[in-house]
């Protein structure tokens, strides 16, 4: 019988776990009685984190990374020991994500997420630059938000962490109810290492219904928060929509989709069709595709005629059998396989439109389109299934991007070099050499989802100077 975890309320440094509510998996106070707690109501007391320099708030967190080694380390196991068998990964992959932690948080790697994404200048006082009729200085300065995090892996718990320290922002992180624990351990590691300092008394952790309007109402006012980062589903960006109001900056992090293009040389031999192959199943399988980088449905140039079609089958059997072969620290087999795909699989099995590999178990299965047509459930598309859609021309694969495509993983290098102008034009928001879109680390630095994340979290300030009125037009509008 599996035992319930508690997850505490945590508020700026204080360990709340009374008056615990059941909510099935784990149980945790009710946030009603706080949320006037939660809430910083005085913008000037963030003045103590930007009196923080960027290498300070960088050696906190390296000093946090020494802490956060999952076989010394707690409430990580604890976290683990809760989450490992949920209903995405298997306690192997679990404990790979959590082993990486210390990676993210090493000097060399935070200082590149630093420069790369906002510059430690704009965060340590103003940058001054001479315009034709005036001196003008810019800073970026840290605001009250709210994090609703997806529940798709630990690493989300850690990346927020991390860009809440750098913005030097006061979060209330809202949980996702299938992972709980992870950013509950994080900060409980926090207060462990560092009790006392600014970083740790700007982060809560609650959880509460998303979509509940006795909450949400009191929160999100612009009176509290200025920013909401939301990593969430359609039901719960709608939800927050709900509350927006003049002054509170959303930034959504919407579902999205991603999808691979193989072009022509990858079946000019067995060897080039076998690494296309590996690679593809890299990208679709790794952590059972549980991401929105994770590739769903590839467009292959192998052509459409019988002899492209047969030799999409081919390529589709190999990449089913990679797939199967992924180390099973990255992937397997899915513990919780969705019923409603495995209905739309057992619906086309026998379709001559369409050929399947795999498909039976919860193995996974690559479903081979028998001409330019992609399978009408490809939104659904999860747990180790995957799409291949032969076509003519890599060009012609362009034609379904849209703007909820995120990553396209692209084969060869000179093919990626060739449509990566046309995929953001279509609203593709990243392009990536293909088997590496799910890089430790490759969703920190530089822009995701089409937006440079860390910029968005802060609030610009700028401070202008102009010393002589002569020729000087006034503005009357905004």
């Amino acid at each position: 019988m599996a035992v319930t975890a508690t997850i505490p309320l945590i508020i700026r440094g204080e360990v709340i776990e009374a008056d615990l509510l059941d909510y099935g998996a784990f149980s945790t106070p009710p946030i009603e009685p706080y949320i006037d707690r939660l809430i910083l109501r005085d913008p000037l007391d963030l003045r103590d984190l930007h009196a923080l320099s960027t290498c300070e708030v960088i050696d906190y967190l390296v000093e946090l990374g020494q802490h956060l080694r999952l076989h010394s380390n707690g409430h990580l196991r604890q976290a683990l020991d809760h989450t490992a068998t949920g209903p995405i990964y298997t306690r192997p992959m679990a404990e790979a994500i959590y082993e990486n932690f210390p990676r993210l948080l090493s000097r060399p790697h935070l200082e590149e997420y630093v420069e790369a994404n906002l510059g430690s200048r704009y965060l340590d006082g103003w940058v001054e630059t001479r315009l034709h009729d005036r001196r003008t200085a810019v800073r970026a300065f840290g605001a009250r938000a709210v994090h609703v995090i997806a529940g798709n892996g630990p690493a989300v718990s850690l990346m927020t962490v991390i860009a809440n320290a750098i913005a030097r922002s006061d979060a209330i992180i809202k949980l996702p109810s299938n992972e709980p624990g992870a950013a509950t351990a994080i900060v409980r590691t926090m207060i462990d290492v560092a009790p006392d300092h600014p970083i740790t008394r700007h982060v809560s952790v609650a959880y509460w219904k998303g979509g509940d309007r006795t909450i949400e109402k009191r929160l999100y006012n612009s009176r509290n928060i200025e920013k909401i980062v939301a990593w969430g589903g359609f039901a719960s960006m709608r939800s927050i929509r709900e509350h927006l109001e003049p002054g509170i900056d959303l930034i959504a992090l919407d579902p999205k989709l991603s999808a691979s293009i193989i072009g022509r040389t990858a079946f000019d031999s067995d060897t080039a069709m076998a690494e296309a192959a590996a690679r593809a199943a890299f990208d679709i399988g790794h952590f059972n595709q549980a991401g929105c980088v994770n590739a769903r449905v590839l467009y292959i140039e192998s052509g459409t005629d019988p002899a492209g079609v047969a030799l999409a089958n081919r390529f589709g059997e190999m990449v089913y059998r990679e797939i199967q072969d992924l180390p099973a620290n990255a992937s397997s087999p899915h513990p919780s396989f969705d019923p409603v795909l495995r209905e739309e699989l057992d619906g086309i099995r026998h379709s001559s439109d369409f050929r399947m590999f795999g498909g039976r178990g919860n193995e996974g299965a690559v479903i081979v389109s028998q001409a330019e047509e992609i399978v009408d459930f490809s939104e659904r598309l999860d747990c180790r299934v995957a799409n291949i859609v032969p076509v003519d021309r890599a060009e012609d694969a362009l034609r379904y991007l849209t703007v909820d495509t995120q990553t396209i993983g692209i084969y060869p290098e000179e093919l990626k070099r060739r449509l990566r102008d046309e995929c953001a034009l279509r609203g593709g928001q990243r392009v990536i050499s293909l088997g590496f879109a799910t890089a430790a680390g490759a969703s920190m630095t530089g822009p995701h989802d089409a937006l440079q994340l860390l910029g968005r979290m802060v609030r610009w300030l700028r401070d202008d100077t102009l010393e002589h009125m002569a020729g000087v037009v006034h503005a009357t509008s905004h």
